[in-house]
């Protein structure tokens, strides 16, 4: 089945208008620049679920050169079984836990940070899996911008399971026994790298 380009387009106005209003110095270069992010936000509230006020907050919040977004999901895995935990915000279902890095943190620490928030473990990075392009792994829903996804090898230094504001269980799983995943954010063929990754620590980071 053809995938459906719209994303792709989605993605590429919101770039050129985005790069574009960063550079331009002349009004009507500007002007122009708008026009294409405008026809771009329309094709996005029309083709996804977004309300009009949504694309206008997302359209805000992008601003400069514009470039993918990063995100990092840590697996920690404890006698063959991993850590999951289930998204509030997304019906119910499971993923690693992880999030959006954020400025003035290296990726290890920004994935520390999200599996202690959401699990409420202590943890260190010991190996980066994966560095994936999201809509190469045919991810859905598609989103409307760029993303590089961080997949990081961790274990537990202590600390204990905990519920926060964006989850509400912790869970350990066996790799034949996943629980329904939140495939906006983990598919199972990414967490069978992380198992491959930790039967084989020789394993070289895979990319793209």
């Amino acid at each position: 089945m053809t995938q459906d380009p719209w994303p792709e387009w989605v993605r590429s106005l919101r770039a050129i208008s985005q790069t574009g209003l960063h550079f331009s110095r002349d009004p009507f270069d500007t002007e122009r620049y708008q026009q294409v992010r405008e026809v771009a936000s329309r094709m996005l509230q029309r083709h996804s679920n977004l309300s009009r006020e949504e694309v206008v907050v997302l359209d805000a919040s992008d601003l400069g050169y514009a470039t993918p977004k990063v995100d990092v999901r840590g697996a920690i895995i404890r006698d063959g079984r991993i850590l999951m935990v289930r998204e509030v915000s997304d019906h119910g279902r499971w993923t690693l836990p992880g999030g959006w890095a954020d400025p003035n943190e290296t990726p290890s620490e920004a994935v520390v940070r999200e599996i202690y928030e959401e699990s409420g473990y202590r943890t260190r990075a010991l190996k980066l899996v994966g560095v994936y392009d999201r809509h190469k792994q045919g991810m859905l829903p598609p989103y409307p911008f760029h993303i590089y996804k961080h997949f990081f090898l961790c274990e537990i230094m202590g600390g204990a399971p905990r519920e926060s504001v964006e989850t509400s269980e912790i869970g350990f799983f066996a790799e034949q026994d996943l629980p329904e995943l939140s495939v906006a954010r983990v598919s199972p063929a990414l967490i069978g790298r992380c198992f491959a990754h930790q039967r084989q620590p020789e394993l070289a980071t895979d990319f793209d």
